[in-house]
């Protein structure tokens, strides 16, 4: 586990997305999983910015999301869908038949993550799999207690995840009690992540995380066991005692 620190979130967003358009370089064709949240979009606004300023080509490269919601249709404003589009997908020449997310209104939701799962393993499985962190841990949306071998299944979203999203949604009440998620087995077998972290509300998780402990009751601790994760992690963020030149930054 490769830790990069950074001083802000401006920073982390700049260096993550240069990482990341070193490697679709070196890489074609390639598979990116990506995450959404409000973590990744200083990540996609870099992106956006080099293929209008650089033209860097997305042509070649296929998507898989996290997850989704279940309940809301793709067109929905809050749907994961949505903000892929408006965060990111629009903008780039990537093409339509290579983007992917599960679909959270399938009628049999058992068989749909049945099918994404397979998905991915036919595209020959996620070369770089970008990921957020909750603040107890969650990725993806496993939360705490989600099985280390679970692959592409139904989460009921607890409580705290449910606040954290709240804020884009007009009420408490309508943010969804459950979506598909890629599982724990599912991130593991990218062949590269890249988790980000910024805020000082992510600093007890960046602790517990580089404590090293590996239990399922703090997902985010299976990447201690993962051969190729790079962290960029801003100052906030950073756990008490750690410094910008300190042991492990780059």
């Amino acid at each position: 586990m490769k830790f990069v620190y950074v001083e802000n979130y401006e920073e982390m967003s700049q260096k993550a997305a240069r990482y990341l358009i070193q490697k679709m370089k070196q890489n074609r064709p390639m598979t990116i999983g990506f995450a959404t949240g409000g973590t990744p979009i200083g990540l996609y606004d870099q992106l956006i910015e080099d293929h209008k300023q650089n033209g860097t080509s997305y042509e070649n490269i296929t998507t898989f999301n996290l997850d989704e919601y279940i309940g809301l249709e793709k067109n929905h404003p809050n749907s994961y869908h949505t903000y892929m589009q408006q965060q990111l997908f629009q903008h780039l020449d990537i093409r339509a038949e290579k983007i992917h997310l599960p679909n959270g209104m399938a009628d049999d939701l058992t068989m749909e993550c049945e099918r994404y799962e397979r998905s991915i393993q036919e595209a020959g499985g996620i070369d770089l799999q970008i990921l957020g962190i909750g603040e107890n841990g969650h990725i993806g949306f496993n939360e705490p207690g989600t099985s280390f071998s679970s692959t592409t299944h139904i989460v009921n979203l607890t409580p705290s995840t449910r606040e954290a999203n709240a804020r884009y949604f007009p009420s408490m009440n309508e943010v969804p009690k459950q979506a598909i998620t890629m599982g724990i087995k599912s991130i593991m077998r990218s062949k590269e992540i890249i988790l980000l972290a910024s805020g000082s509300t992510k600093r007890q998780a960046m602790e517990t995380l580089q404590g090293g402990e590996v239990t399922e009751l703090f997902p985010a601790s299976i990447l201690n066991l993962h051969p190729n994760v790079i962290i960029f992690v801003d100052k906030q963020a950073l756990p008490s005692g750690y410094v910008l030149s300190g042991k492990g930054a780059t």
